[in-house]
């Protein structure tokens, strides 16, 4: 009855789609090839095309990996299974599928959240075309450089780093809570395009470039976020300060939370384990692709530096309220970048559940939220978002400051034990 319901939510066209294509799901002959190469994409949201680009290799004769890609990033899935001539591939870490009917040169089905009752978006593909945009003109603008960028949504300004060759254009746009990863497109004309599909998130944006200055446009994201965005070219283009977005209340020096472990175990920062240790918290959720960027840079950090007086808590805040669920998404995260640091389940992702699980923050404005304590177990700095490295020096200058305030703990730390130690 639940899918039932899902279906009568559908246009009546894409209902009798989705029969169709249950229907030849159930094919029980030979299962198809599926042509490995380029691919090209295009979900339909909000009445819109966005398209992304993904390639389809093979390990062995019947076993696929497709790979979205972003400008210089690429995303493998694993998990493709062909039933005759139907396609179903998870995507990544996330818990998203595309659905699909397969003939030689297209596939046409369905992209869902699988975790959200009704979110499906129609999808299509062809074999063998590498462009993502297809520019109608030659380009008569160009948007390499540093923009100042205002979204209608959002009172804190962001900042766009763009680089073009030609008509292609690669870049993001960094907010105060994040970054929106990699984009990529084009310029026709005066007109700007770009896009991002990760598997989790779906990103389109258009523009209007007016002398070079500036840009305004559109933003859609998924089925139904959908704001204006105005950018202005500018070199000295700044974010806010993202150290002073998220604070503890006053009277408030430290941090204390109970938490499941993976486990089942309840973890508190009194554990033996986190005495006299510099902690780092991180708030993050297994459905958030720059939260995954994070946890990627935080599990090699923390994998080269085990050996020292640091230890790393993931806070995870997951789409439902349902432990188990919550275990198989983090297990799977954990295991796909290598993460050896605790992982606790901590709540729901909606930011004012999450903010009422730490009643000592001002609130949770973001996912992932970073937070330095001390050996003493004092709050030393609370960071809002992630510079992923989709961000080029944004991510460098990130690591280095990382890393540096990071030693400065420590250092405090190993001062503190030789004073007492001798």
């Amino acid at each position: 009855m639940g899918l039932l319901r899902q279906y009568i939510r559908l246009p009546l066209i894409l209902l009798s789609f989705l029969i169709l294509f249950a229907f030849s799901g159930c094919n029980n002959g030979e299962p198809r090839n599926l042509q490995l190469g380029a691919w090209r994409g295009v979900l339909a949201i909000q009445g819109q095309q966005l398209p992304f680009n993904f390639e389809v290799t093979s390990k062995t004769a019947k076993s696929y990996q497709i790979h979205l890609i972003n400008g210089e990033e690429r995303i493998t899935s694993e998990d493709v299974r062909i039933r005759g001539d139907s396609l179903f591939a998870t995507m990544h870490i996330f818990d998203t599928e595309f659905r699909v009917h397969l003939s030689k040169n297209e596939m046409n089905g369905v992209w869902s959240k699988t975790y959200s009752d009704g979110y499906i978006v129609p999808f299509k593909a062809s074999y063998g075309k590498k462009f993502r945009f297809r520019s109608s003109q030659e380009p008569a603008v160009d948007v390499s450089g540093k923009w100042q960028v205002s979204f209608s949504k959002d009172t804190i300004p962001a900042v766009g780093v763009f680089t073009q060759e030609g008509s292609k254009v690669l870049g993001t746009f960094i907010t105060s809570s994040g970054d929106y990863r990699y984009l990529e497109g084009s310029v026709s004309g005066d007109s700007l395009f770009l896009s991002a599909f990760d598997g989790e998130h779906a990103f389109l944006f258009n523009g209007r470039v007016s002398g070079e200055t500036s840009i305004k446009g559109e933003f859609r994201s998924g089925t139904h976020w959908i704001e204006t965005w105005h950018a202005t070219s500018d070199d000295l283009a700044e974010l806010v300060d993202q150290d002073s977005i998220t604070y503890l209340r006053q009277g408030y020096e430290e941090i204390e939370f109970s938490f499941p472990d993976l486990n089942g175990k309840t973890v508190t920062l009194n554990d033996s384990i986190f005495e006299s240790k510099v902690v780092i918290l991180q708030l993050f959720g297994s459905w958030c692709p720059n939260c995954m960027d994070e946890t990627k840079f935080l599990s090699t950090w923390y994998n080269n530096n085990r050996n020292r007086p640091v230890e790393i808590i993931g806070l995870a805040y997951e789409r439902l309220d349902n432990f188990s669920y919550a275990k198989t998404r983090l297990n799977k995260m954990a295991m796909k970048f290598g993460v050896n640091y605790e992982i606790l389940v901590a709540g729901n992702s909606n930011k004012d559940s999450a903010s009422l699980t730490l009643p000592m923050l001002n609130h949770v404005n973001a996912f992932p939220t970073t937070i330095f304590i001390d050996h003493r177990g004092k709050v030393r700095r609370i960071f809002t978002g992630f510079h992923g490295p989709g961000t080029g020096q944004y991510y460098t200058d990130f690591t280095i400051d990382f890393e540096q305030f990071v030693d400065g703990l420590i250092t405090e730390q190993l001062s503190d034990t030789t004073l007492i130690d001798s």
